[in-house]
């Protein structure tokens, strides 16, 4: 018989001591010093006004500060291909995991970047059909509309038992591109009348195209190539010679003594302006290109990017352009349908990544959408893929706002899946706004109480039940519901729009009212943008708000942006008696050390980029001449340091600038009234980039104003006041359209026209048209059952 010693008392494990990150004294952007301790393996929410820090604290503090130390893990000459981070503006950081980011930022606008390449499908769709395809073509690259089949042979010299030996190699690759768009799916052609005027010569200045004067150098080249007379009109060349000025390859010519390269004007065009993200490019010459050229399906693929030897290929009946241009759920079906035990693991794997697209709600896209097309909550949703199945444990995961773009049903499904990740053993982090999610938090964290310098503190940290009786804005608020109208307006005319057909809709036949605000919901894929790109916007007197994201510098800011900075540069220059250039930070006025920056960028090679204010300027970036020169007691600095809405007052009182006023007071109604009009753009948060541009087109004439989900990154408590300017512009005569899910804006809505029934080829019809009164009334669509309980009914 043996007797066991008594057991000494248990203790915990040092390492399972390490249960909090802990944040002492962040100080990024607008972060007022903040510390927190946030709990691991449990689901923290992070709410406040849009600007008061939430992203700051998050993205620019947490995660980045993980990244950080996982990018230094690297070998020096990694790190040297990485993109360099500066370590945030922090005392300490304690207790981080590995973070995965899944943000709202679009996808790249690569024409070649499709559902299918970003999430991998498309390369297991290729291995695939080089296995199983019939006939067999070739490896799975003979199924890549990224690459190009090529040919060629030469003599290759070698060394070989001590002598130089010449031998004859052949070689070909197989690729799948189509030659004809080079995999793009589409075709540009030029209308050549809109690149000059016909009834005039070179030199009279005939050409029509931005940057192309006879005074630049580009017009010194065409005067002097010596192909055609630049003093005979353009109508009078001969063949040869208008062939000349359009379609000439490159041809080495002497100009002025000066060796340069000749090029007709389309190939030039091509490489200068097609080369680029339509979207980049300068409003003037983005309205040249939409004027010059037009793009149609490529008639030798048929749009699929593919050439003939690839779509030859079979599996199942099917190729491979079939399958890319399925619906994703009907495509998880065809896989499933395979029985192909050779390659069973490669369909398991697909077949998994395929369900995760119809688990997250993205089941109605197709492989071969382009990914540059994908609304940001999109983008998000299909980041989120990658990481549904995921093994790893213990990662914290990031997520700005999951909940945009989501109906209220999807909602539900979103969070089921966030309190997966949790319930794997990770740190999910969120932020949002949305009521629904904030209510399966495990832990919230409320920053405020405002926004830009009025926020960056923590005004609550606890559990869902004391924010809701706490005194925060984001407490008072959480249970704020809007009610039916009691009385809808009386529609001016209406809007027809008749056949429409764009994308999954099916035929759509429907009446929008005029002079009224009028919602357009539905389930995401429903087809509520592809009514509204297809049918309405581009119309005469129709301006569109979209979601496209803000392009600028950092030396981009609200002034610049909005036109804001031309009436007050003007005004000091007429006041001071001096040039306008004097008083832009990126022209005369700028300090000469950080050009106009405010800060000295030092780059350290593999190590972070130290960023530090710049010494002489003492980061008000303009030279101290400059600052002299005062309108109404204040320097440029001092007034690009206002808010918006101090900059109204300024502008309309002592400072007397109309113009400036007027932009000052859109930003203001917009809810930007705290922004000051020198501050980055890229600085500022979803929301508020959102709304930057709502305020811009608040100045055009159109009479309708088509708005795309404007309570993206709104607060609880921002939402009355979209509503309000919603009326306001109604009142004025204005017609609104609105694309929305939020519960708020459908229930205050004169008008509510409801796609579906589901999404994708489920949806693409409208399944009820109304007042908000009879869809609850009527609760014959999912709207109409999340509006009813929304409101009580």
């Amino acid at each position: 018989m043996t007797t066991s010693a008594p057991s000494a008392p248990s203790t915990r494990p040092l390492a399972d001591g390490h249960d909090l990150i802990r944040v002492v004294g962040a100080r990024e952007n607008n972060l007022a010093d903040v510390s927190v301790e946030l709990p691991k393996r449990r689901l923290t929410v992070f709410t406040g006004v849009s600007g008061s820090g939430k992203s700051s604290l998050v993205f620019a503090t947490i995660a980045a500060e993980s990244q950080r130390m996982i990018n230094e893990t690297y070998s020096a000459f990694l790190q040297g291909f990485m993109a360099n981070r500066a370590r945030p503006d922090v005392d300490v950081l304690d207790g981080l995991t590995t973070a995965i980011v899944v943000d709202q930022e679009r996808m790249g606008a690569d024409p070649r970047s499709t559902v299918g390449t970003v999430t991998d499908t498309a390369a297991m769709l290729r291995i695939l059909f080089s296995r199983l395809g019939t006939p067999h073509i070739g490896s799975p690259q003979a199924f890549s509309f990224n690459v190009a089949s090529i040919s060629g042979a030469g003599a290759v010299t070698f060394e070989k038992e001590g002598k130089k030996v010449k031998e004859r190699r052949d070689f070909s690759v197989l690729g799948g591109m189509c030659a004809q768009c080079e995999g793009r799916g589409q075709v540009s052609d030029f209308d050549v009348t809109a690149l000059f005027d016909a009834d005039k010569s070179l030199n009279e200045g005939a050409l029509t195209i931005p940057g192309y004067s006879m005074d630049g150098w580009y017009g010194r080249i065409f005067r002097g190539a010596g192909f055609f007379d630049p003093d005979t009109p353009i109508r009078d060349f001969s063949t040869r010679e208008l062939d000349a000025l359009l379609y000439s390859g490159p041809v080495k010519i002497k100009v002025e003594g000066i060796n340069v390269t000749y090029e007709g004007l389309v190939p030039k065009i091509r490489k200068s302006f097609l080369s680029k993200d339509h979207d980049a490019m300068q409003p003037h010459i983005r309205a040249f290109v939409d004027r010059a050229i037009t793009f149609g399906t490529c008639p030798d693929c048929g749009g699929t990017r593919l050439n003939e030897t690839a779509r030859s290929s079979l599996v199942a009946g099917r190729s491979i352009a079939d399958v890319s241009g399925m619906q994703i759920s009907d495509l998880a079906e065809w896989i499933r349908g395979l029985d192909e035990p050779s390659v069973a693991p490669l369909l398991d794997s697909l077949s998994a990544t395929l369900d995760s697209f119809v688990e997250i709600g993205l089941g109605y896209l197709s492989l071969d959408r382009p990914a540059g097309t994908l609304s940001g909550g999109e983008a998000q949703r299909t980041k989120m893929i990658r990481h549904l199945g995921s093994a790893l444990t213990d990662v914290t995961y990031v997520f700005d706002e999951p909940t945009i773009g989501l109906h209220p049903h999807d909602i539900e499904r979103m969070n089921t899946l966030l309190l997966r990740l949790r319930d794997k053993g990770n740190t999910v982090l969120v932020v949002e706004h949305k009521p629904e999610m904030i209510e399966i938090a495990d832990h919230v964290v409320d920053l405020g109480p405002g926004a830009g310098s009025a926020g960056g503190h923590i005004v609550y940290r606890g559990d869902v039940a004391g924010l809701r009786a706490s005194d925060t804005l984001t407490g008072r608020h959480l249970d704020d519901r809007v009610g039916l109208k009691a009385a809808v307006r009386t529609p001016a005319g209406r809007l027809p729009v008749r056949g429409a057909a764009t994308h999954n809709l099916a035929g759509v036949d429907v009446d929008i009212p005029l002079g009224v605000l009028t919602v357009l919901t539905g389930v995401a894929g429903s087809g509520k943008s592809s009514l509204v790109d297809g049918s309405i916007s581009g119309l005469d007197g129709v301006v569109t708000v979209d979601q496209q994201a803000i392009r600028g510098s950092r030396r981009s800011n609200p002034a610049t942006y909005t036109g804001l900075l031309d009436p007050i540069r003007k005004a000091f220059a007429k006041a001071n008696g001096v040039k306008p250039a004097l008083f832009s930070s990126n022209s005369a006025g700028a300090c000469p050390v950080c050009n106009g920056a405010g800060v000295i960028y030092t780059d350290l090679g593999v190590m972070a980029t130290v960023e530090s204010p710049c010494e002489e300027c003492g980061g008000k970036r303009f030279q101290a001449e400059v600052l002299d020169y005062r309108i109404a007691g204040r320097n440029i600095a001092e007034v690009l340091a206002l808010p918006a809405a101090g900059a109204h007052e300024f502008f309309a009182g002592e400072g007397a600038v109309p113009a400036a006023a007027t932009i000052a007071r859109r930003l203001d109604e917009v809810g930007l009234g705290y922004l000051t009009l020198g501050q980055p753009l890229t600085t500022l948060s979803g929301g508020e980039r959102q709304r930057l541009k709502l305020a811009m087109h608040l100045g055009e004439r159109g009479g309708i104003y088509v708005l795309d989900e404007p309570t993206t990154g709104l607060h609880l408590a921002d939402v009355d006041h979209l509503l309000g300017l919603l009326d306001r512009l109604v009142d004025a005569g204005k017609s609104i359209i609105v694309i929305e899910h939020h519960q708020a804006v459908m229930a205050h809505a004169d008008w509510i026209i409801d796609l579906g029934p589901g999404a994708g080829h489920d949806g693409g019809r409208v399944v009820f048209e109304g007042t908000p009164a009879q869809l609850v009334a009527d609760r014959s669509t999912l709207t109409g059952e999340h509006l009813a309980a929304y409101v009580g009914r």
